[in-house]
């Protein structure tokens, strides 16, 4: 269906990648404001919200992406898509606390919810090392690795929502924590759940849609320039697909919704892990984990330190650091770019 692509000139498949990125900003930019809607009137909490709603709906196109190369047989495209996303999302928290003057990002928007994010998350990026570690295996063409994945996103949300509405610690409050709003703006807070919902859905449906034509287009993009499918896929496509995030991260800070921002991120790429999972469900050539590369290993090592080092900035909160940015965000900017640096020179 997507056959075209492949017959269009370079400076078209440019192109076509501009305009996908931008239709990506648009929904990213809408579905904030939704989001935050949502979270009012179903009374979930800001982080929860970022965590299901935002983090699943802006990761649609990455996830599209990822499954369509991995059912392509571009393997290294479909895991450097994943990881690298969750990289350049993290990186993103870093440049959204660079917007947020008033104090450290991590030290506003510090929560029990967030914390408990970061640290599912963690689990959850050490699973497909261990699964390139243990013997290649697979239940009906799928390794056990992928659904212990799945179970662990299930059960872990289902803790978070536990640890809000049973909380056994707190952060202490200072003049700069975030204290949820209770009113939307005006546009979200005016429209009913059923709608604020179906909106939801539409601007879901159209990042599938261009996640599908991404993929496609850096598939032909890989080939005709000769860049590496992980190199591809670690920044081009990842960054790309992970634009949603930063959007919707800076369109929360200055709507004051600092806990959607950092739930949006980190719940986010909790759930980015389970690309892999459905990867590995769509490849059918073998562990799809078993086809991680040494680049592939550096980016999900170099992805946990950097979930370490937010948790800590977040259980350290500290107020104001260097260039008036958290301690954390600074380790975190020097992290990703030495990442890009290794394995784009590499």
């Amino acid at each position: 269906m997507l056959g075209f692509i492949d017959t269009l000139p370079l400076f078209v498949l440019i192109a076509l990648f501009v305009v996908s990125a931008a239709v990506i900003l648009f929904a990213g930019t809408r579905i904030a404001g939704v989001a935050e809607g949502i979270a009012e009137k179903t009374g979930w909490g800001q982080a929860i919200v970022g965590a299901v709603f935002l983090g699943i709906s802006t990761s649609l196109a990455g996830t599209i992406l990822s499954f369509y190369a991995a059912a392509d047989n571009h393997p290294a495209l479909a895991i450097s898509n994943a990881i690298g996303g969750i990289a350049a999302q993290t990186f993103f928290l870093a440049i959204a606390d660079l917007t947020y003057r008033k104090a450290n990002l991590e030290h506003a928007a510090s929560s029990l919810e967030n914390l408990m994010l970061g640290a599912l998350l963690m689990v959850m990026l050490s699973i497909p090392l261990i699964a390139l570690s243990a013997a290649n295996v697979d239940i009906l063409g799928i390794h056990p690795a992928s659904i212990l994945l799945v179970f662990l996103y299930i059960v872990g949300l289902h803790w978070v929502k536990r640890t809000k509405d049973q909380p056994l610690w707190k952060a202490k409050n200072t003049s700069d924590t975030q204290e949820e709003s209770k009113q939307a703006s005006p546009a979200y807070a005016e429209m009913s759940l059923k709608r604020l919902l179906g909106e939801f859905g539409l601007l879901g449906l159209m990042t599938c849609g261009v996640g599908i034509i991404l993929a496609r287009t850096a598939i032909v993009l890989s080939g005709r320039t000769g860049l590496d499918e992980t190199v591809i896929g670690g920044f081009l496509t990842s960054v790309t697909t992970s634009l949603p995030e930063l959007v919707t991260a800076l369109a929360a800070i200055r709507r004051g919704a600092l806990n959607l921002a950092v739930g949006d991120i980190i719940g986010g790429n909790s759930f980015d892990v389970l690309f892999l999972s459905g990867s590995d469900l769509f490849y059918r050539a073998g562990s799809l984990y078993h086809e991680m590369t040494d680049s592939h290993i550096l980016m999900l090592s170099t992805t946990l330190f950097m979930t370490g080092i937010l948790m800590m900035g977040m259980l350290r909160r500290e107020r104001f650091g260097p260039i008036n940015i958290g301690f954390e965000s600074v380790i975190l900017i020097i992290s990703y770019l030495f990442l890009v640096a290794v394995i784009g020179l590499g």
